[in-house]
């Protein structure tokens, strides 16, 4: 498990030293800063919970994003307690204010994909596939900018994921037990 823990550390520093410039720099900042509380996944749920057609897709991601906040956020990293990245790898340069939470799983992968998948599955492809890749760049940002493990990010990707298909087959369950009364 050891050697595990360190190959997750070494991709950090291996990001650091091969992949971060000048050039990159501001766009990953710029993505995690959209996802800094699910900033704009709750924004994206207000602005379409005012278009009728899609207030369900709505409400689901704030369902979803709700239930990130209470499964990873408060439950999760809370039992796990896994210190952050740069307070086990001296050598590793955080780009960003360091959060104060710890670090498994990645609440910006986990928001991200909680409220990205619940728009890939309810709304049309063209709206669908850009939220996907939003939360991809979200939960990448976190590797770029040092404050998680790929473990974290992978982690908070999968446990996101699983919410938003829970909601989405949740709401499609009640409905159809609301049209068969």
């Amino acid at each position: 498990m050891e050697r595990f823990f360190q190959l997750d550390g070494n991709i950090l520093l291996w990001i650091q030293q091969y992949i971060r410039c000048d050039l990159l720099t501001p766009f990953f900042r710029f993505f995690t800063t959209l996802g800094e509380g699910g900033a704009i996944w709750i924004a994206i749920a207000i602005m379409i919970f005012f278009i009728k057609k899609y207030r369900k897709t709505g409400v689901m991601v704030g369902v979803s994003l709700l239930g990130s906040l209470i499964f990873i956020n408060m439950i999760i990293k809370n039992i796990v307690a896994r210190a952050r990245p740069d307070k086990v790898i001296d050598t590793l340069t955080v780009l960003v204010r360091e959060p104060k939470e710890f670090s498994f799983p990645s609440g910006h992968a986990a928001s991200s994909f909680a409220a990205g998948v619940v728009l890939y599955l309810t709304l049309p492809k063209k709206y669908g596939v850009p939220a996907l890749i939003l939360a991809v760049l979200i939960s990448l940002s976190r590797l770029y900018v040092g404050v998680h493990y790929p473990t974290d990010v992978l982690g908070g990707m999968v446990m996101g994921t699983l919410i938003a298909v829970a909601v989405v087959k949740g709401w499609q369950l009640v409905e159809k037990k609301r049209v068969g009364k």
